[in-house]
């Protein structure tokens, strides 16, 4: 008898648990912070002027973590990480959503770049580029991922029209 109370209560729990709303789950997953996720960023195509790629996030942990939304972007040079130009824009396109990546699962923000022929010299300041910091969202700690490139060196750009921008994280698979 108390073999089958012990296996109907785990039923009946489990059934509750199952029951739950889909939130509840992505509550209680932690947030995924900087040194959950492995970035690198992958180039998709040109057009008009401008490079299209995407920035991978790769949960590279042992437990599910939840995450969405905007993380931080910016271009970083001279071999020491320092930022240049002014940070990417957030672009439209990707309704901002929070989501639970389980060990191995991955999400992607879609980055676009405006190359810097498509400025004047003298506003834009070109200087090459190492890559980029990335701040996961909801993180005050950075990753970088390498791409060589060149970019604005002037914030100014930012206002007139900016040279990096990313959309929301998606979660892919």
């Amino acid at each position: 008898m108390k073999v089958f109370r012990a296996i109907l209560g785990t039923a009946l729990l489990g059934g509750a648990l199952a029951a739950l709303p889909a939130g509840t789950a992505q509550a209680a997953a932690p947030a995924c912070g900087a040194s959950d996720l492995s970035v690198s960023f992958h180039v998709r195509g040109a057009a008009a002027g401008s490079l299209y790629g995407v920035l991978r996030y790769r949960n590279v942990t042992g437990h599910r973590c939840r995450t969405g939304g905007y993380g931080g972007l910016s271009f970083v040079g001279g071999h020491h990480g320092r930022q240049i130009g002014a940070a990417a824009v957030r672009a439209p396109g990707t309704p901002v959503r929070s989501f639970v990546l389980k060990p191995g699962q991955r999400a992607v923000s879609k980055v676009e770049i405006a190359q810097t022929a498509n400025y004047d010299k003298s506003l834009c300041r070109p200087k090459r580029v190492d890559g980029f910091r990335v701040y996961v969202p909801n993180s005050r700690a950075s990753e970088f991922a390498p791409y060589k490139t060149r970019a604005c060196s002037r914030k100014v750009i930012k206002t007139f029209s900016p040279q990096l921008s990313h959309q929301a994280l998606k979660k892919k698979g």
